[in-house]
């Protein structure tokens, strides 16, 4: 089971392989932090306590409708995985109200906090005769754990430092989670030996899943995955990636993206331009300049919200026929479930 865990939705396969991607079992359900907020907020209706258990997972949404519950004078108690969802420094999350206990209270609503909710799928598959596979894949976004810092800051220090160790393909996926990815290794506390990548990286190996793009890859293409929370570029070519920008989607327009592509491609986009713009910044490698010049003037669309990019002449990508499952493809081919197609 490949699971892409976004802001909006979580993207779901389960692969079997000799079956036809087309006939395996695929769903687009609500994400965890948006199903998550939605069961706060009836707390915060009901006027109850709030109580938070589980482990870190995406924020978010969830967040969100904790502040709205202390905003609304309601306590909040939370154990201290569940607490790092709503911030990386605990002695700010209690300074906004969160109380942080060993235990939770007797008399509070509980709330589940993860990334993937076992029971939930293997529920909602039963009545179809469906069991949960033994294997799985997920892809979340990790900030990394930066108590004293920025996140905003700090996930791209991480996207540096990719990039300072050649930024291969192969190296976006995980067995054995950085103790850095706080998020990614709560996921496999719920799902032991689960492969992980960040749901950018799993976006990259998902478009080299459709055959269109995957005959451009030794020539070179950028890859834009337009999501509901964060867009991101990627310069690839060959095995690495050279070089890439990540901003908030919320904040563009489409003369921006184009200006903001442009630039990348050319490698004159600075990170100081999508950092005071509200991003998370831009970089390319120092060998750069030694590419040849245009190779990555091909730009490969994905992501749920690319109709931003529509009307640009820009290829959609559609691996296996349905662009939502694109990051659960890669995660099937990063994983290495799934070979990529043949060129």
């Amino acid at each position: 089971m490949a699971i892409d865990v976004g802001t909006g939705t979580q993207d779901i396969i389960i692969y079997e392989p000799g079956i036809p991607l087309e006939n395996c079992v695929k769903m687009v359900l609500p994400s965890p932090t948006v199903l998550v907020a939605n069961k706060i907020k009836q707390i915060t209706q009901k006027g109850r306590p709030l109580g938070l258990e589980g482990v870190t997972m995406g924020g978010g949404p969830c967040s969100k409708a904790v502040r709205q519950h202390l905003a609304a004078g309601l306590p909040v108690y939370a154990t201290e995985k569940a607490a790092l969802t709503i911030g990386d420094n605990l002695a700010e999350v209690e300074e906004s109200g969160v109380q942080i206990v060993a235990e939770l209270p007797p008399d509070v609503e509980r709330v589940w906090m993860g990334d993937v909710d076992l029971q939930a799928l293997q529920a909602g598959l039963a009545p179809f005769g469906i069991t949960l596979p033994q294997q799985f894949a997920v892809a979340v976004q990790d900030h990394g754990f930066a108590p004293n810092e920025s996140n905003r800051d700090f996930r791209f220090k991480l996207w540096r430092d990719f990039l300072s160790r050649g930024g291969w393909l192969k190296d976006l996926v995980y067995r054995e989670v950085p103790a850095v990815y706080t998020r990614m290794r709560s996921v496999q506390e719920i799902v032991p030996g689960a492969v992980l990548m960040d749901t950018g990286g799993a976006a990259v190996w998902g478009a080299l899943c459709d055959p269109v793009v995957r005959a451009k890859q030794a020539e070179g293409f950028t890859l834009l995955n337009i999501g509901n929370g964060h867009t991101i570029a990627f310069l690839v070519r060959g095995e690495q990636i050279w070089g890439l920008f990540e901003h908030h989607t919320r904040s563009l327009t489409p003369e921006k993206l184009v200006a903001l592509l442009t630039k990348l491609q050319s490698g004159k986009l600075t990170h100081e331009e999508v950092y005071d713009d509200g991003g998370h910044g831009a970089s390319v490698q120092p060998e750069f300049a030694q590419l040849p010049p245009g190779c990555f003037n091909q730009v490969v669309v994905t992501g749920p919200n690319r109709g931003l990019a529509k009307g640009m002449g820009y290829y959609f990508a559609v691996p296996g026929g349905d662009m939502m499952l694109s990051g659960s493809f890669g995660l099937l081919a990063g994983g290495g479930f799934l070979p990529l197609p043949e060129i």
